[in-house]
């Protein structure tokens, strides 16, 4: 059952669930799906999270008890299975140039570098949310083998594009940033590129798996990234029945 909470007086929150799982991040991006199709008024925007949807909403236009009825009403019959999201085959490179902690996180896993690569390509990542930095996308469920936790001491800087994990989740820093997770990688794909509308490549719902280059391959991608010129295209778009 979902619960609503206040944000202040220009939002909603409205939560599901208490832990981090595919079924409780579905039952949120269907949510804002029926949000959006119902075209409430009042509505400015919709932010999922892990197990929750914020709704951003003007008190002028639309009283919040008014809002919570709206909402409410949408809640109903709510099953995961009517999300929508696109699946990607996005470009990685797993070289020690571009990836440095490979090998310590094989020395931590009891895996061979190559097995940490085998590991974590040959997965289907579910993008849970998109923050912390314009774009970044939150990515689960990593292989229990590959889990460990946030390096004890962060980077100042990461550079842009850098495949990471820690903990359950894998991601890609799409700035360069400071940053506390293991880089095993880095892909020549902007994620997050003010020449594209939406700048955002990847969306919650979105599916993500990484094909391994090698690094001359990356380089040439690279190129033709700086450029402007690579166009990643989704392999599907769909809504699930």
């Amino acid at each position: 059952m979902a619960r609503f909470l206040d944000s202040g007086d220009t939002a909603l929150v409205v939560e599901f669930g208490d832990g981090i799982d595919r079924d409780v991040s579905g039952q949120v991006l269907t949510l804002a799906q029926r949000i959006a199709d119902a075209g409430i008024e009042g509505i400015a925007e919709t932010v999922p999270t892990f197990r929750s949807l914020m709704v951003h909403y003007d008190p002028v236009r639309v009283a919040a008890a008014d809002l919570r009825v709206q909402i409410g009403a949408l809640t109903a019959g709510l099953r995961a299975s009517e999300q929508i999201g696109r699946r990607w085959r996005i470009p990685a490179c797993y070289d020690r140039a571009v990836g440095p902690d490979v090998e310590d996180v094989a020395a931590r896993t009891g895996l061979t570098a190559s097995q940490v690569v085998e590991c974590h390509s040959s997965t289907t990542y579910h993008v849970y949310m998109v923050g912390f930095l314009p774009g970044f996308p939150y990515m689960g469920d990593l292989p229990e083998v590959l889990r460990l936790p946030r390096r004890e001491t962060p980077r100042v800087s990461i550079p842009a594009c850098s495949i990471a994990i820690a903990m359950a989740m894998t991601g890609v820093y799409t700035l360069d940033s400071p940053g506390g997770w293991h880089l095993l990688g880095r892909t020549p794909v902007p994620i997050w590129d003010l020449r594209r509308e939406p700048p955002t490549l990847l969306a919650p719902g979105d599916k993500v798996r990484f094909e391994p280059i090698p690094l001359d391959e990356y380089e040439r991608l690279l190129e033709i990234a700086r450029a402007g010129r690579f166009a990643l295209e989704p392999e599907s778009a769909e809504r699930s029945p």
